[in-house]
């Protein structure tokens, strides 16, 4: 829990979030500060560790500025369960929509298949080795003493009956098992054929009409309670043996865990460490008025909804009970029409931290394209050079690009760096189509300026480009 933010102070988490971000350097200070206070909660005295609540953040910025990313990123350094929600998706309690509660089921959900994954990952050596005896018996059965020859496998699983063997007969058995097995490892027996027995998978049990007051998580754990007592179904599968290896290992890698204990700790890690991103949450915010009626009181109730969740409660999920009193919420909106204010004052007192994020200017646009680890450029880049096709670009070609982005952006809607990728992609389309029938391998294309300009400067003169718009 939080293992990898042990040695990350709130500089250093910054230094990681600029990797990816560019600018918006106060939004990166809070929420490093956040996280650094996770960290600190768990190792503060047990009796004030309960009394210390996260500070949650509201991020103000218009549409791709970097707030979801910073969240997103943030869960990934502190190894994080995540889940991002739009709070416009939800409805008041009592109207058709999804229920505010279910942000937590998912949540936990996340959780539990972050810690599955991981408690697999440890025992991967124990489940290969017994994958390779499992391959082994079904090309070499072990030998009998009725018979002293190799019987046929049942379904593909180890066979072997009590009794003696003459020492002539076992000894070839095993002599033959590690010449095959020194086959399998070096990968020689991976495209031959082998009859295996898998589960069956959609053998659930589906639960059909809840009865009143009965809520989605108690029908969960009815319908794998359910689950749990129907025989499982396998059935035969002829695959190769590099097939038979993924298909067994992950088979077995899940029986030498203890699913309890998973559950436990997904619950706990969700508890302590899950970020839940809400978005959108300025499209719930309802602008004062004086009627009683209409959309607004639909939007105030979503709010009401939300607070007893981000306040701390106790809400059921199929996994148990999960308090939501450390989880750290992080809403997110742009507030062109509402403004924070507009929120009920008790939701308002749940999120603290305001920090708003500041729109992008040329100079954000090329460093975006130029410097984080995943940059546009790059990733174009890792595309072609899976055609041994290698892309180049100038620097004055970024900053033109940069510049295009900008004025698209101040003379259409404003979307952020997501317009980047309608100018990365205007630009480079009918190369991507051209590779390789036009363009072969071993070719090299230099994006520059002019180029750029000969592409997309009409995509700035024509004034209807309702079509770049994404």
């Amino acid at each position: 829990m939080l293992e990898s933010a042990d040695f990350l102070t709130p500089a250093q988490i910054v230094v990681e979030l600029d990797k990816y971000i560019i600018g918006q350097h106060e939004a990166k200070r809070h929420v490093a500060i956040a996280l650094r206070n996770r960290w600190r909660r768990l190792r503060a005295a047990p009796e004030m560790r309960d009394e210390i609540v996260p500070n949650n953040i509201l991020m103000i910025g218009s549409t791709g500025v970097g707030k979801t990313e910073i969240a997103r990123r943030l869960a990934s350094i502190s190894d994080s369960p995540f889940v991002k929600v739009e709070a416009s998706k939800f409805t008041e309690v009592g109207y058709v929509g999804r229920d505010v509660e279910s942000m937590v089921r998912d949540l936990v959900e996340q959780s539990v298949n972050m810690v599955k994954t991981r408690r697999k990952e440890e025992v991967k050596v124990k489940a290969a080795e017994i994958v390779e005896e499992l391959i082994l018996d079904i090309l070499i059965p072990p030998v009998t003493a009725a018979s002293g020859a190799a019987p046929k496998p049942a379904l593909g699983f180890p066979t072997t009956s009590p009794g003696e063997v003459p020492d002539s007969d076992h000894e070839l058995n095993e002599r033959t098992r590690e010449r095959f097995r020194e086959k399998i490892r070096n990968g020689e027996m991976d495209e031959r054929k082998i009859e295996i027995q898998v589960q069956q998978g959609g053998g659930g049990i589906s639960v059909m009409g809840a009865p009143g007051g009965m809520d989605e998580a108690s029908m969960a754990g009815i319908q794998d309670m359910l689950g749990s007592m129907m025989p499982k179904k396998t059935r035969k599968r002829k695959v190769t043996v590099a097939e038979a290896r993924k298909i067994l290992l992950d088979e077995e890698a899940a029986k030498l865990i203890d699913m309890d204990e998973v559950k436990d700790e997904a619950v706990r890690h969700a508890e302590n460490s899950g970020i839940i991103f809400i978005d959108e949450i300025d499209k719930v915010a309802s602008k004062s008025s004086k009627g009683g009626g209409g959309p607004d009181v639909s939007r105030e109730g979503v709010q009401r909804d939300l607070l007893p969740i981000v306040e701390g409660s106790a809400v059921s999920t199929k996994y148990g009970i999960v308090h939501t009193d450390h989880i750290l919420f992080i809403a997110a909106g742009a507030f062109h029409v509402a403004k924070p204010s507009d929120l009920i004052p008790e939701l308002q007192g749940r999120f603290p931290i305001r920090v708003e994020l500041q729109s992008l200017t040329k100079d954000d646009f090329y460093q975006i394209l130029k410097d984080p680890k995943n940059a546009l450029t790059k990733q174009y880049e890792a595309l072609l050079q899976a055609e041994n096709v290698e892309l180049t670009f100038e620097d004055e070609a970024l900053e033109r690009l940069a510049e295009i982005a900008f004025e698209v952006n101040s003379e259409v809607e404003n979307i952020g760096a997501r317009r980047l990728h309608t100018v990365m992609s205007r630009l480079l389309n009918d190369i991507l189509f051209d590779v390789p029938d036009k363009i072969g391998a071993n070719a090299r294309i230099l994006i520059d300026r002019a180029l750029v300009e000969e592409r997309l400067t009409d995509m700035v003169r024509n004034r209807d480009l309702s079509q770049y718009i994404l």
